[in-house]
């Protein structure tokens, strides 16, 4: 008898819903082309979450993540519950869902695929075309969870705290993951700190340091987060797999997005120490976009190839997904995202993608 895997989906909010039902699709067309069985349970967060129960995060639905093999994530959010604060923003139910599921290391690609060659703001001698990134950003730590935090004092002589804090153990299992991924890919990494003034980033670049001995394929460079934003700009294609802290990971791989050509197209994944998962597109709910088709599903394709690849361990399946996205973009269909080109709805591209995957054999 085949194996089984249990995806938990969560559509949430915004165009969350639109983009994971093409996800969905191309799942089923995974399902027919290898033969493989799924079992999908779908479950409310955030805003979606809040109307119907009161919490961004269900009891329920984080039970019904812990309990499958993976989870396949839309996004949450919008204005309608902008008014909310602290844990009642739709927000605190991804965060809640992070920590309740021990994922400490959030794997974003950055890909310019050729065929979109020319929507990257970068000259072509520069962007080459193409690059391929991957940013590994450590996801629970750092300065957005360190304590003490707030404000405090009378108005107009408030003052702001906010602590950056890793502990070598932190610090150890996201570089380690780095290193593992690098050796999978073109075996180049960059840690990017700002060990010139941190204390926090001296304890990181040790620790990094000290790692790279068990990993001598592995050729390591260090960057000052500066000089990483300057070199994105600079030399994209020589950059290959980056490892930075919560924060800067979260400004560098926005940075890459925009030279991607569109936020749109880039997916992600949220690890721990086993193989369960939680996969999303990265551009967020854009409510402005929900219900009028013109969302761009492939962000959502790609976080579910990912998903294959890393916690089903069906990277054919993966590759066959990724395959049929650049075949797609490759015949010129484009979202409005994407710019000029055949134009096609949010469905019209889920549909393309699952021809051109029963197409590939």
């Amino acid at each position: 008898m085949s194996r089984q895997w249990k995806i938990a989906v969560l559509p949430g909010d915004g165009i969350g819903p639109e983009v994971t039902d093409q996800a969905l699709r191309v799942l089923d067309a995974v399902r027919r082309r290898f033969d493989l069985v799924f079992e999908t349970a779908e479950a409310v967060v955030g805003g979606a979450a809040l109307d119907r129960e009161g919490t961004p995060l269900p009891e329920a639905t984080l039970l019904l993540c812990r309990e499958s093999d993976a989870v396949l994530f839309g996004a949450v959010g919008g204005p309608r519950w902008d008014h909310l604060e602290g844990e009642l923003r739709p927000e605190a139910g991804l965060l809640g869902l992070r920590k309740g599921l021990g994922l400490y290391a959030n794997l974003r690609p950055a890909k310019l695929f050729p065929a979109l060659a020319a929507q990257c703001p970068l000259r072509p001698e520069i962007s080459g075309g193409d690059f391929d990134l991957l940013f590994v950003r450590e996801l629970t730590g750092g300065i957005y969870f360190g304590q003490p935090r707030g404000i405090s004092g009378e108005a107009g002589a408030r003052v702001g705290v906010n602590t950056e804090v890793y502990s070598e153990a932190e610090v150890e299992r996201v570089a380690r993951r780095a290193f593992q991924l690098a050796g999978k890919r073109r075996r180049k990494l960059a840690s990017v700190d700002k060990a010139n003034v941190l204390e926090s980033s001296r304890l990181w670049r040790d620790t990094v340091t000290r790692l790279a001995g068990e990993y001598p394929e592995v050729e390591l460079e260090h960057i000052y987060v500066d000089n990483a934003a300057m070199q994105l700009i600079r030399r994209p294609r020589d950059l290959d797999v980056v490892v930075t802290t919560n924060m800067f990971g979260d400004i560098l791989s926005d940075e890459a997005a925009a030279l991607t050509g569109s936020i749109g197209l880039l997916p992600s994944a949220s690890l721990g120490d086993g193989p369960q998962g939680f996969y999303e597109p990265i551009h967020g709910s854009a409510p402005d976009l929900a219900g009028q088709g013109k969302a761009n599903p492939l962000a959502a394709i790609l976080s579910l190839a990912m998903l294959l690849r890393h916690s089903l361990d069906l990277p054919e399946a993966a590759a066959a997904v990724e395959r049929a996205v650049e075949q797609v973009l490759t015949a010129g269909y484009r979202t409005p995202d994407l710019g000029q080109g055949r134009p096609v709805s949010t469905q019209g591209m889920g549909a393309l993608v699952v021809e051109a995957l029963a197409a590939d054999r």
